[in-house]
């Protein structure tokens, strides 16, 4: 490919980066970072199309090469912008225009206007530095679910910055000046063709970073209750799906605990159903707050409850429904400037070697819940004996 080729491929790739971020953006995501990466499409763009006047017009000073590096260096420092602003920091835009100022102002020196080769040795080294910052910040992302997502991107920054690097120590190990503005030379040639796909693939590679945060954000939906944020019933299949076979493997124990709130239905005739939902958000709350970090929590619907709970002697067991019981018998909850007192039941079972599946388990846990029930309520039953606590007046 000739110069001005590939300054029109990368002109188009670069709008079509630009379009797709946008589109991606109005289209309801919304997502952080989106309108930085359509900025450094437009950017990237605006480079390309001062390239391409510059070539009809065969006007070649100076000044058009100090504003075409600007708005370049500027789309590399987009791509910067938008991946910090999706991950919650500062995009950093002044620097953004003490940069863009500088480059100008640069281009005014003797070193700057008497080569190509001198402007691209001065400007390497800023675009390696956002290269490389772009780079750190993945490398830095803890491992998660949407980590593998931005490994294309990073892996893309990487390469540009050893292209760059390659290309200028080539020129200033053998001080090559005969580089030209709109030249076909090989170092340029290969210059432009990598801008080409860099630009190609960025695109592709911030939209892969929303579409997996859109994929992993409804998955999440699926598999929450928007009440209480805890996970929901078709959560607890899986999850507890997962831990029963690894507790197979390692022999450690893995418990249910199963509550639910005493008379709710008194409580939503009383006082509405927005006062019962109330009650639903209050209870779960004291119990994530009795219960573990790492305990998992489900609500099976409406004002039943399950935890998942692994390694736990009985007597272990019994102190964790326990707190969680009293804790909840302690706070009543406060509605409309009344307080509410608000009671649950709980029933515990653990894993037994002849079970075959573990809603076995999740059953037993079920019957004890029924025991405290019958017992008086406002207490906990452990799957065949219970642990005596007073009942609710």
């Amino acid at each position: 490919m000739d110069a001005f080729t590939l300054i029109v491929a990368s002109g188009l790739a670069a709008a079509i980066m630009a379009a797709t971020m946008l589109l991606l953006y109005r289209a309801g995501s919304r997502a952080a970072g989106l309108v930085d990466w359509s900025l450094a499409g437009l950017l990237f763009f605006s480079s390309n199309a001062v390239a391409f006047a510059a070539s009809l017009t065969e006007v070649y000073d100076i000044s058009i090469a100090a504003i075409g590096n600007a708005l370049y260096i500027a789309g590399h420092f987009g791509v910067l912008a938008g991946l910090r602003r999706h991950l919650g920091l500062k995009p950093r835009y002044g620097v953004l225009l003490a940069l863009v100022l500088a480059i100008v102002l640069v281009h005014r020196t003797e070193f700057a206007q008497a080569s190509v080769a001198n402007r691209l040795l001065m400007f390497a080294p800023v675009i390696v530095s956002i290269n490389a910052a772009v780079a750190w910040l993945i490398w830095r992302l803890p491992h998660s679910e949407a980590r593998p997502a931005y490994l294309p991107l990073m892996g893309l920054e990487l390469l540009f910055m050893l292209q760059i690097l390659v290309r200028t120590g080539y020129i200033a190990v053998h001080r090559t000046t005969d580089l030209t503005f709109m030249g076909n030379q090989a170092l340029q040639t290969l210059g432009s063709l990598s801008v080409f796909v860099f630009l190609m693939v960025a695109g592709m590679g911030c939209a892969l970073i929303v579409i997996r945060h859109q994929e992993l954000a409804l998955r999440k939906a699926s598999l929450t209750d928007s009440l209480t944020g805890w996970l929901n019933r078709r959560a607890l299949h899986d999850v507890a799906e997962r831990e029963c076979l690894r507790a197979q493997r390692s022999g450690e124990r893995l418990s249910l605990l199963t509550f639910d709130i005493d008379h709710f239905k008194g409580i939503n005739d009383r006082y509405g159903h927005s006062v019962g939902d109330s009650a639903i958000q209050h209870v779960t709350a004291l119990a994530a707050q009795a219960l573990r970090g790492y305990d998992a929590l489900f609500r099976l619907g409406g004002e039943e409850f399950a935890v998942l709970l692994t390694g736990n002697s009985d007597d272990t067991l019994l102190r964790i429904a326990e707190r969680v019981r009293d804790l909840i018998a302690r706070t009543p909850l406060v509605a409309d400037h009344k307080a509410v007192a608000l009671t649950v039941s709980i029933g515990l079972a653990s894993c037994a070697p002849g079970d075959t599946e573990w809603e076995d388990a999740l059953r037993r846990a079920d019957l004890a819940l029924y025991r405290s029930k019958r017992e008086g309520r406002n207490r906990v039953t452990l799957d065949g004996d219970d642990l005596p606590t007073p009942a609710a007046a």
